[in-house]
């Protein structure tokens, strides 16, 4: 059911709320993916032992998380076309704020671990519902623009992880990187409260038996990456081989297939693969080296990482309206490639890497592909997708990015050998590059535009 019809200037506010409160929702999501990556050594050195033991630790922090949310992404897109995206989005806020106060108060290394498990399946119920009252709430042109912007702030969230989470654990402690979710949460939940529900589709079912396939292959095959046990991938990938018939049958499927007959959908998720499994894996690799190996202080490692947040910040939401304008397939095949050359320009780095001359060049340039592609993606996708379809639409495209970065980040021990050193960052840099080359490729053969005219002038609320 859509929300009653009110005057403009009350619906123009309206929107406003709507996006800043998706904004924020999805952002604590994105942030918590990856605030961590820079707290990963400090966790290491209070409960993570040594050598591939505290690896292996600081692998499932990351992917404890990812392993979650990716796998029940999709049933929580159900849930907010089913139940209504306010309250999935209540329901997801305030779990994430449990689960983020065990996180910070855990004892032990598998107790941290439980905790972002707990914390994932929160997550899970964030970003598909608030997407969709985007979708919801705008239309035409501006559902360009509100993606645009929408892309731009929680984008960077992933960004701006490492240097939130370098000056709390060089000024506090690591635990902060979770207490920090609170006040976030506290505000979302607040702003919410005005927004009225959208609930367009109360004739669904939930999909219990493939929520189950997909969580217990994911978990089997992250389990054997990270472990390096053969026997768990390859019982993981039957079970996903298993998820993905079941789907083709289901009455209600959370992955509907139908979705995938738009070639834009299709092609888009497969571009979403490879760009978000090389951005999980770049992040996760380099923040680790610059404290493992360069002994950079944590808010020395994230404050060298801000070009690439004040890129996004400036130039995301621009991309997003010439993409709606002109059509998404060349940013979409020009933005990874640009952002692919960024990291090979890392591979100047050597265990004391000079900051302006081995390590900003790279960054600014892969600040600049990652703004040329993230607006173009997620609009492309979502406008392909019905409306009544919004919430399950956002979850496919935000699982298979999740699961993307659950898959490379996993595999990470594999590519550094159980050891980081410059050599093996190197290969990790190597492997980055080539992913996001990749996700250009997929984009230029497969995305074809669809263009809007978009006036520049033009604000998001429609006024000049």
């Amino acid at each position: 059911m859509s929300p009653s019809p009110v005057p403009d200037t009350a619906q123009a506010r309206l929107r406003r709320r709507v996006l800043v409160v998706a904004i924020l929702a999805s952002f604590v999501s994105f942030l918590d993916g990856t605030v961590v990556n820079v707290a990963l050594p400090a966790i290491g050195d209070e409960l993570g032992g040594t050598g591939e033991a505290r690896l292996g630790l600081q692998q499932w922090v990351v992917d404890g998380y990812l392993v979650t949310l990716g796998s029940l992404i999709l049933l929580a897109g159900s849930l907010s076309d089913l139940y209504g995206r306010r309250r999935v989005l209540v329901a997801g806020l305030v779990g994430f704020a449990a689960a983020s106060v065990l996180c910070a108060l855990a004892p032990t290394g598998p107790v941290l671990v439980g905790a972002r498990l707990l914390q994932g399946v929160a997550g899970a119920l964030l970003v598909p519902s608030s997407l969709a009252l985007i979708i919801s709430t705008f239309e035409g042109e501006e559902q360009g623009r509100a993606i645009g912007r929408w892309t731009a702030w929680t984008g960077t969230a992933m960004i701006v992880g490492p240097f939130v989470g370098g000056g709390l654990v060089d000024l506090l402690s690591w635990r902060w990187v979770f207490w920090i979710n609170l006040p976030v949460v506290v505000v979302t939940l607040l702003l919410l409260r005005p927004v009225p529900e959208v609930r367009p589709d109360a004739g669904r079912r939930l999909d219990v038996p493939g929520a189950v396939l997909a969580a217990t292959g994911l978990a089997a095959a992250v389990f054997g990456l990270i472990e390096r046990t053969w026997a768990a991938v390859a019982v993981g990938g039957v079970l996903l081989v298993a998820f993905l018939a079941y789907e083709r049958r289901a009455r209600d499927p959370m992955m509907p297939p139908r979705l995938f007959a738009a070639r834009n959908f299709a092609w888009g998720n497969a571009a979403t693969f490879a760009v978000y499994g090389a951005l999980s894996l770049g992040g996760f690799v380099l923040g680790l080296f610059l404290q493992q190996v360069a002994g950079w202080s944590a808010t020395a490692a994230g404050v060298a990482q801000l070009p690439t947040t004040l890129a996004m910040l400036a130039l995301s939401t621009r991309f997003g309206t010439l993409a709606a304008r002109y059509g998404a397939r060349w940013f979409m095949t020009t933005g990874p490639v640009v952002a692919g050359g960024g990291y090979l320009l890392l591979l100047t780095m050597d265990a004391d890497p000079d900051y302006v001359t081995q390590v900003l060049p790279g960054l600014l340039v892969f600040g600049l592909g990652l703004s040329i592609t993230v607006a173009p993606l997620t609009a492309a996708i979502l406008g392909a997708a019905p409306a009544a379809d919004a919430g399950i639409a956002s979850a496919v495209n935000n699982a298979v990015s999740r699961v993307a970065g659950l898959l490379t980040v996993a595999f990470a021990g594999v590519i550094l050998g159980g050891v980081l050193d410059v050599a093996s960052f190197h290969r990790a840099l190597l492997v980055t590059a080539g992913l996001l080359v990749l996700g250009g490729l997929v984009s230029m053969v497969g995305i074809r535009d669809v263009r809007r005219p978009v006036p520049p002038e033009q604000d998001l609320t429609g006024a000049a």
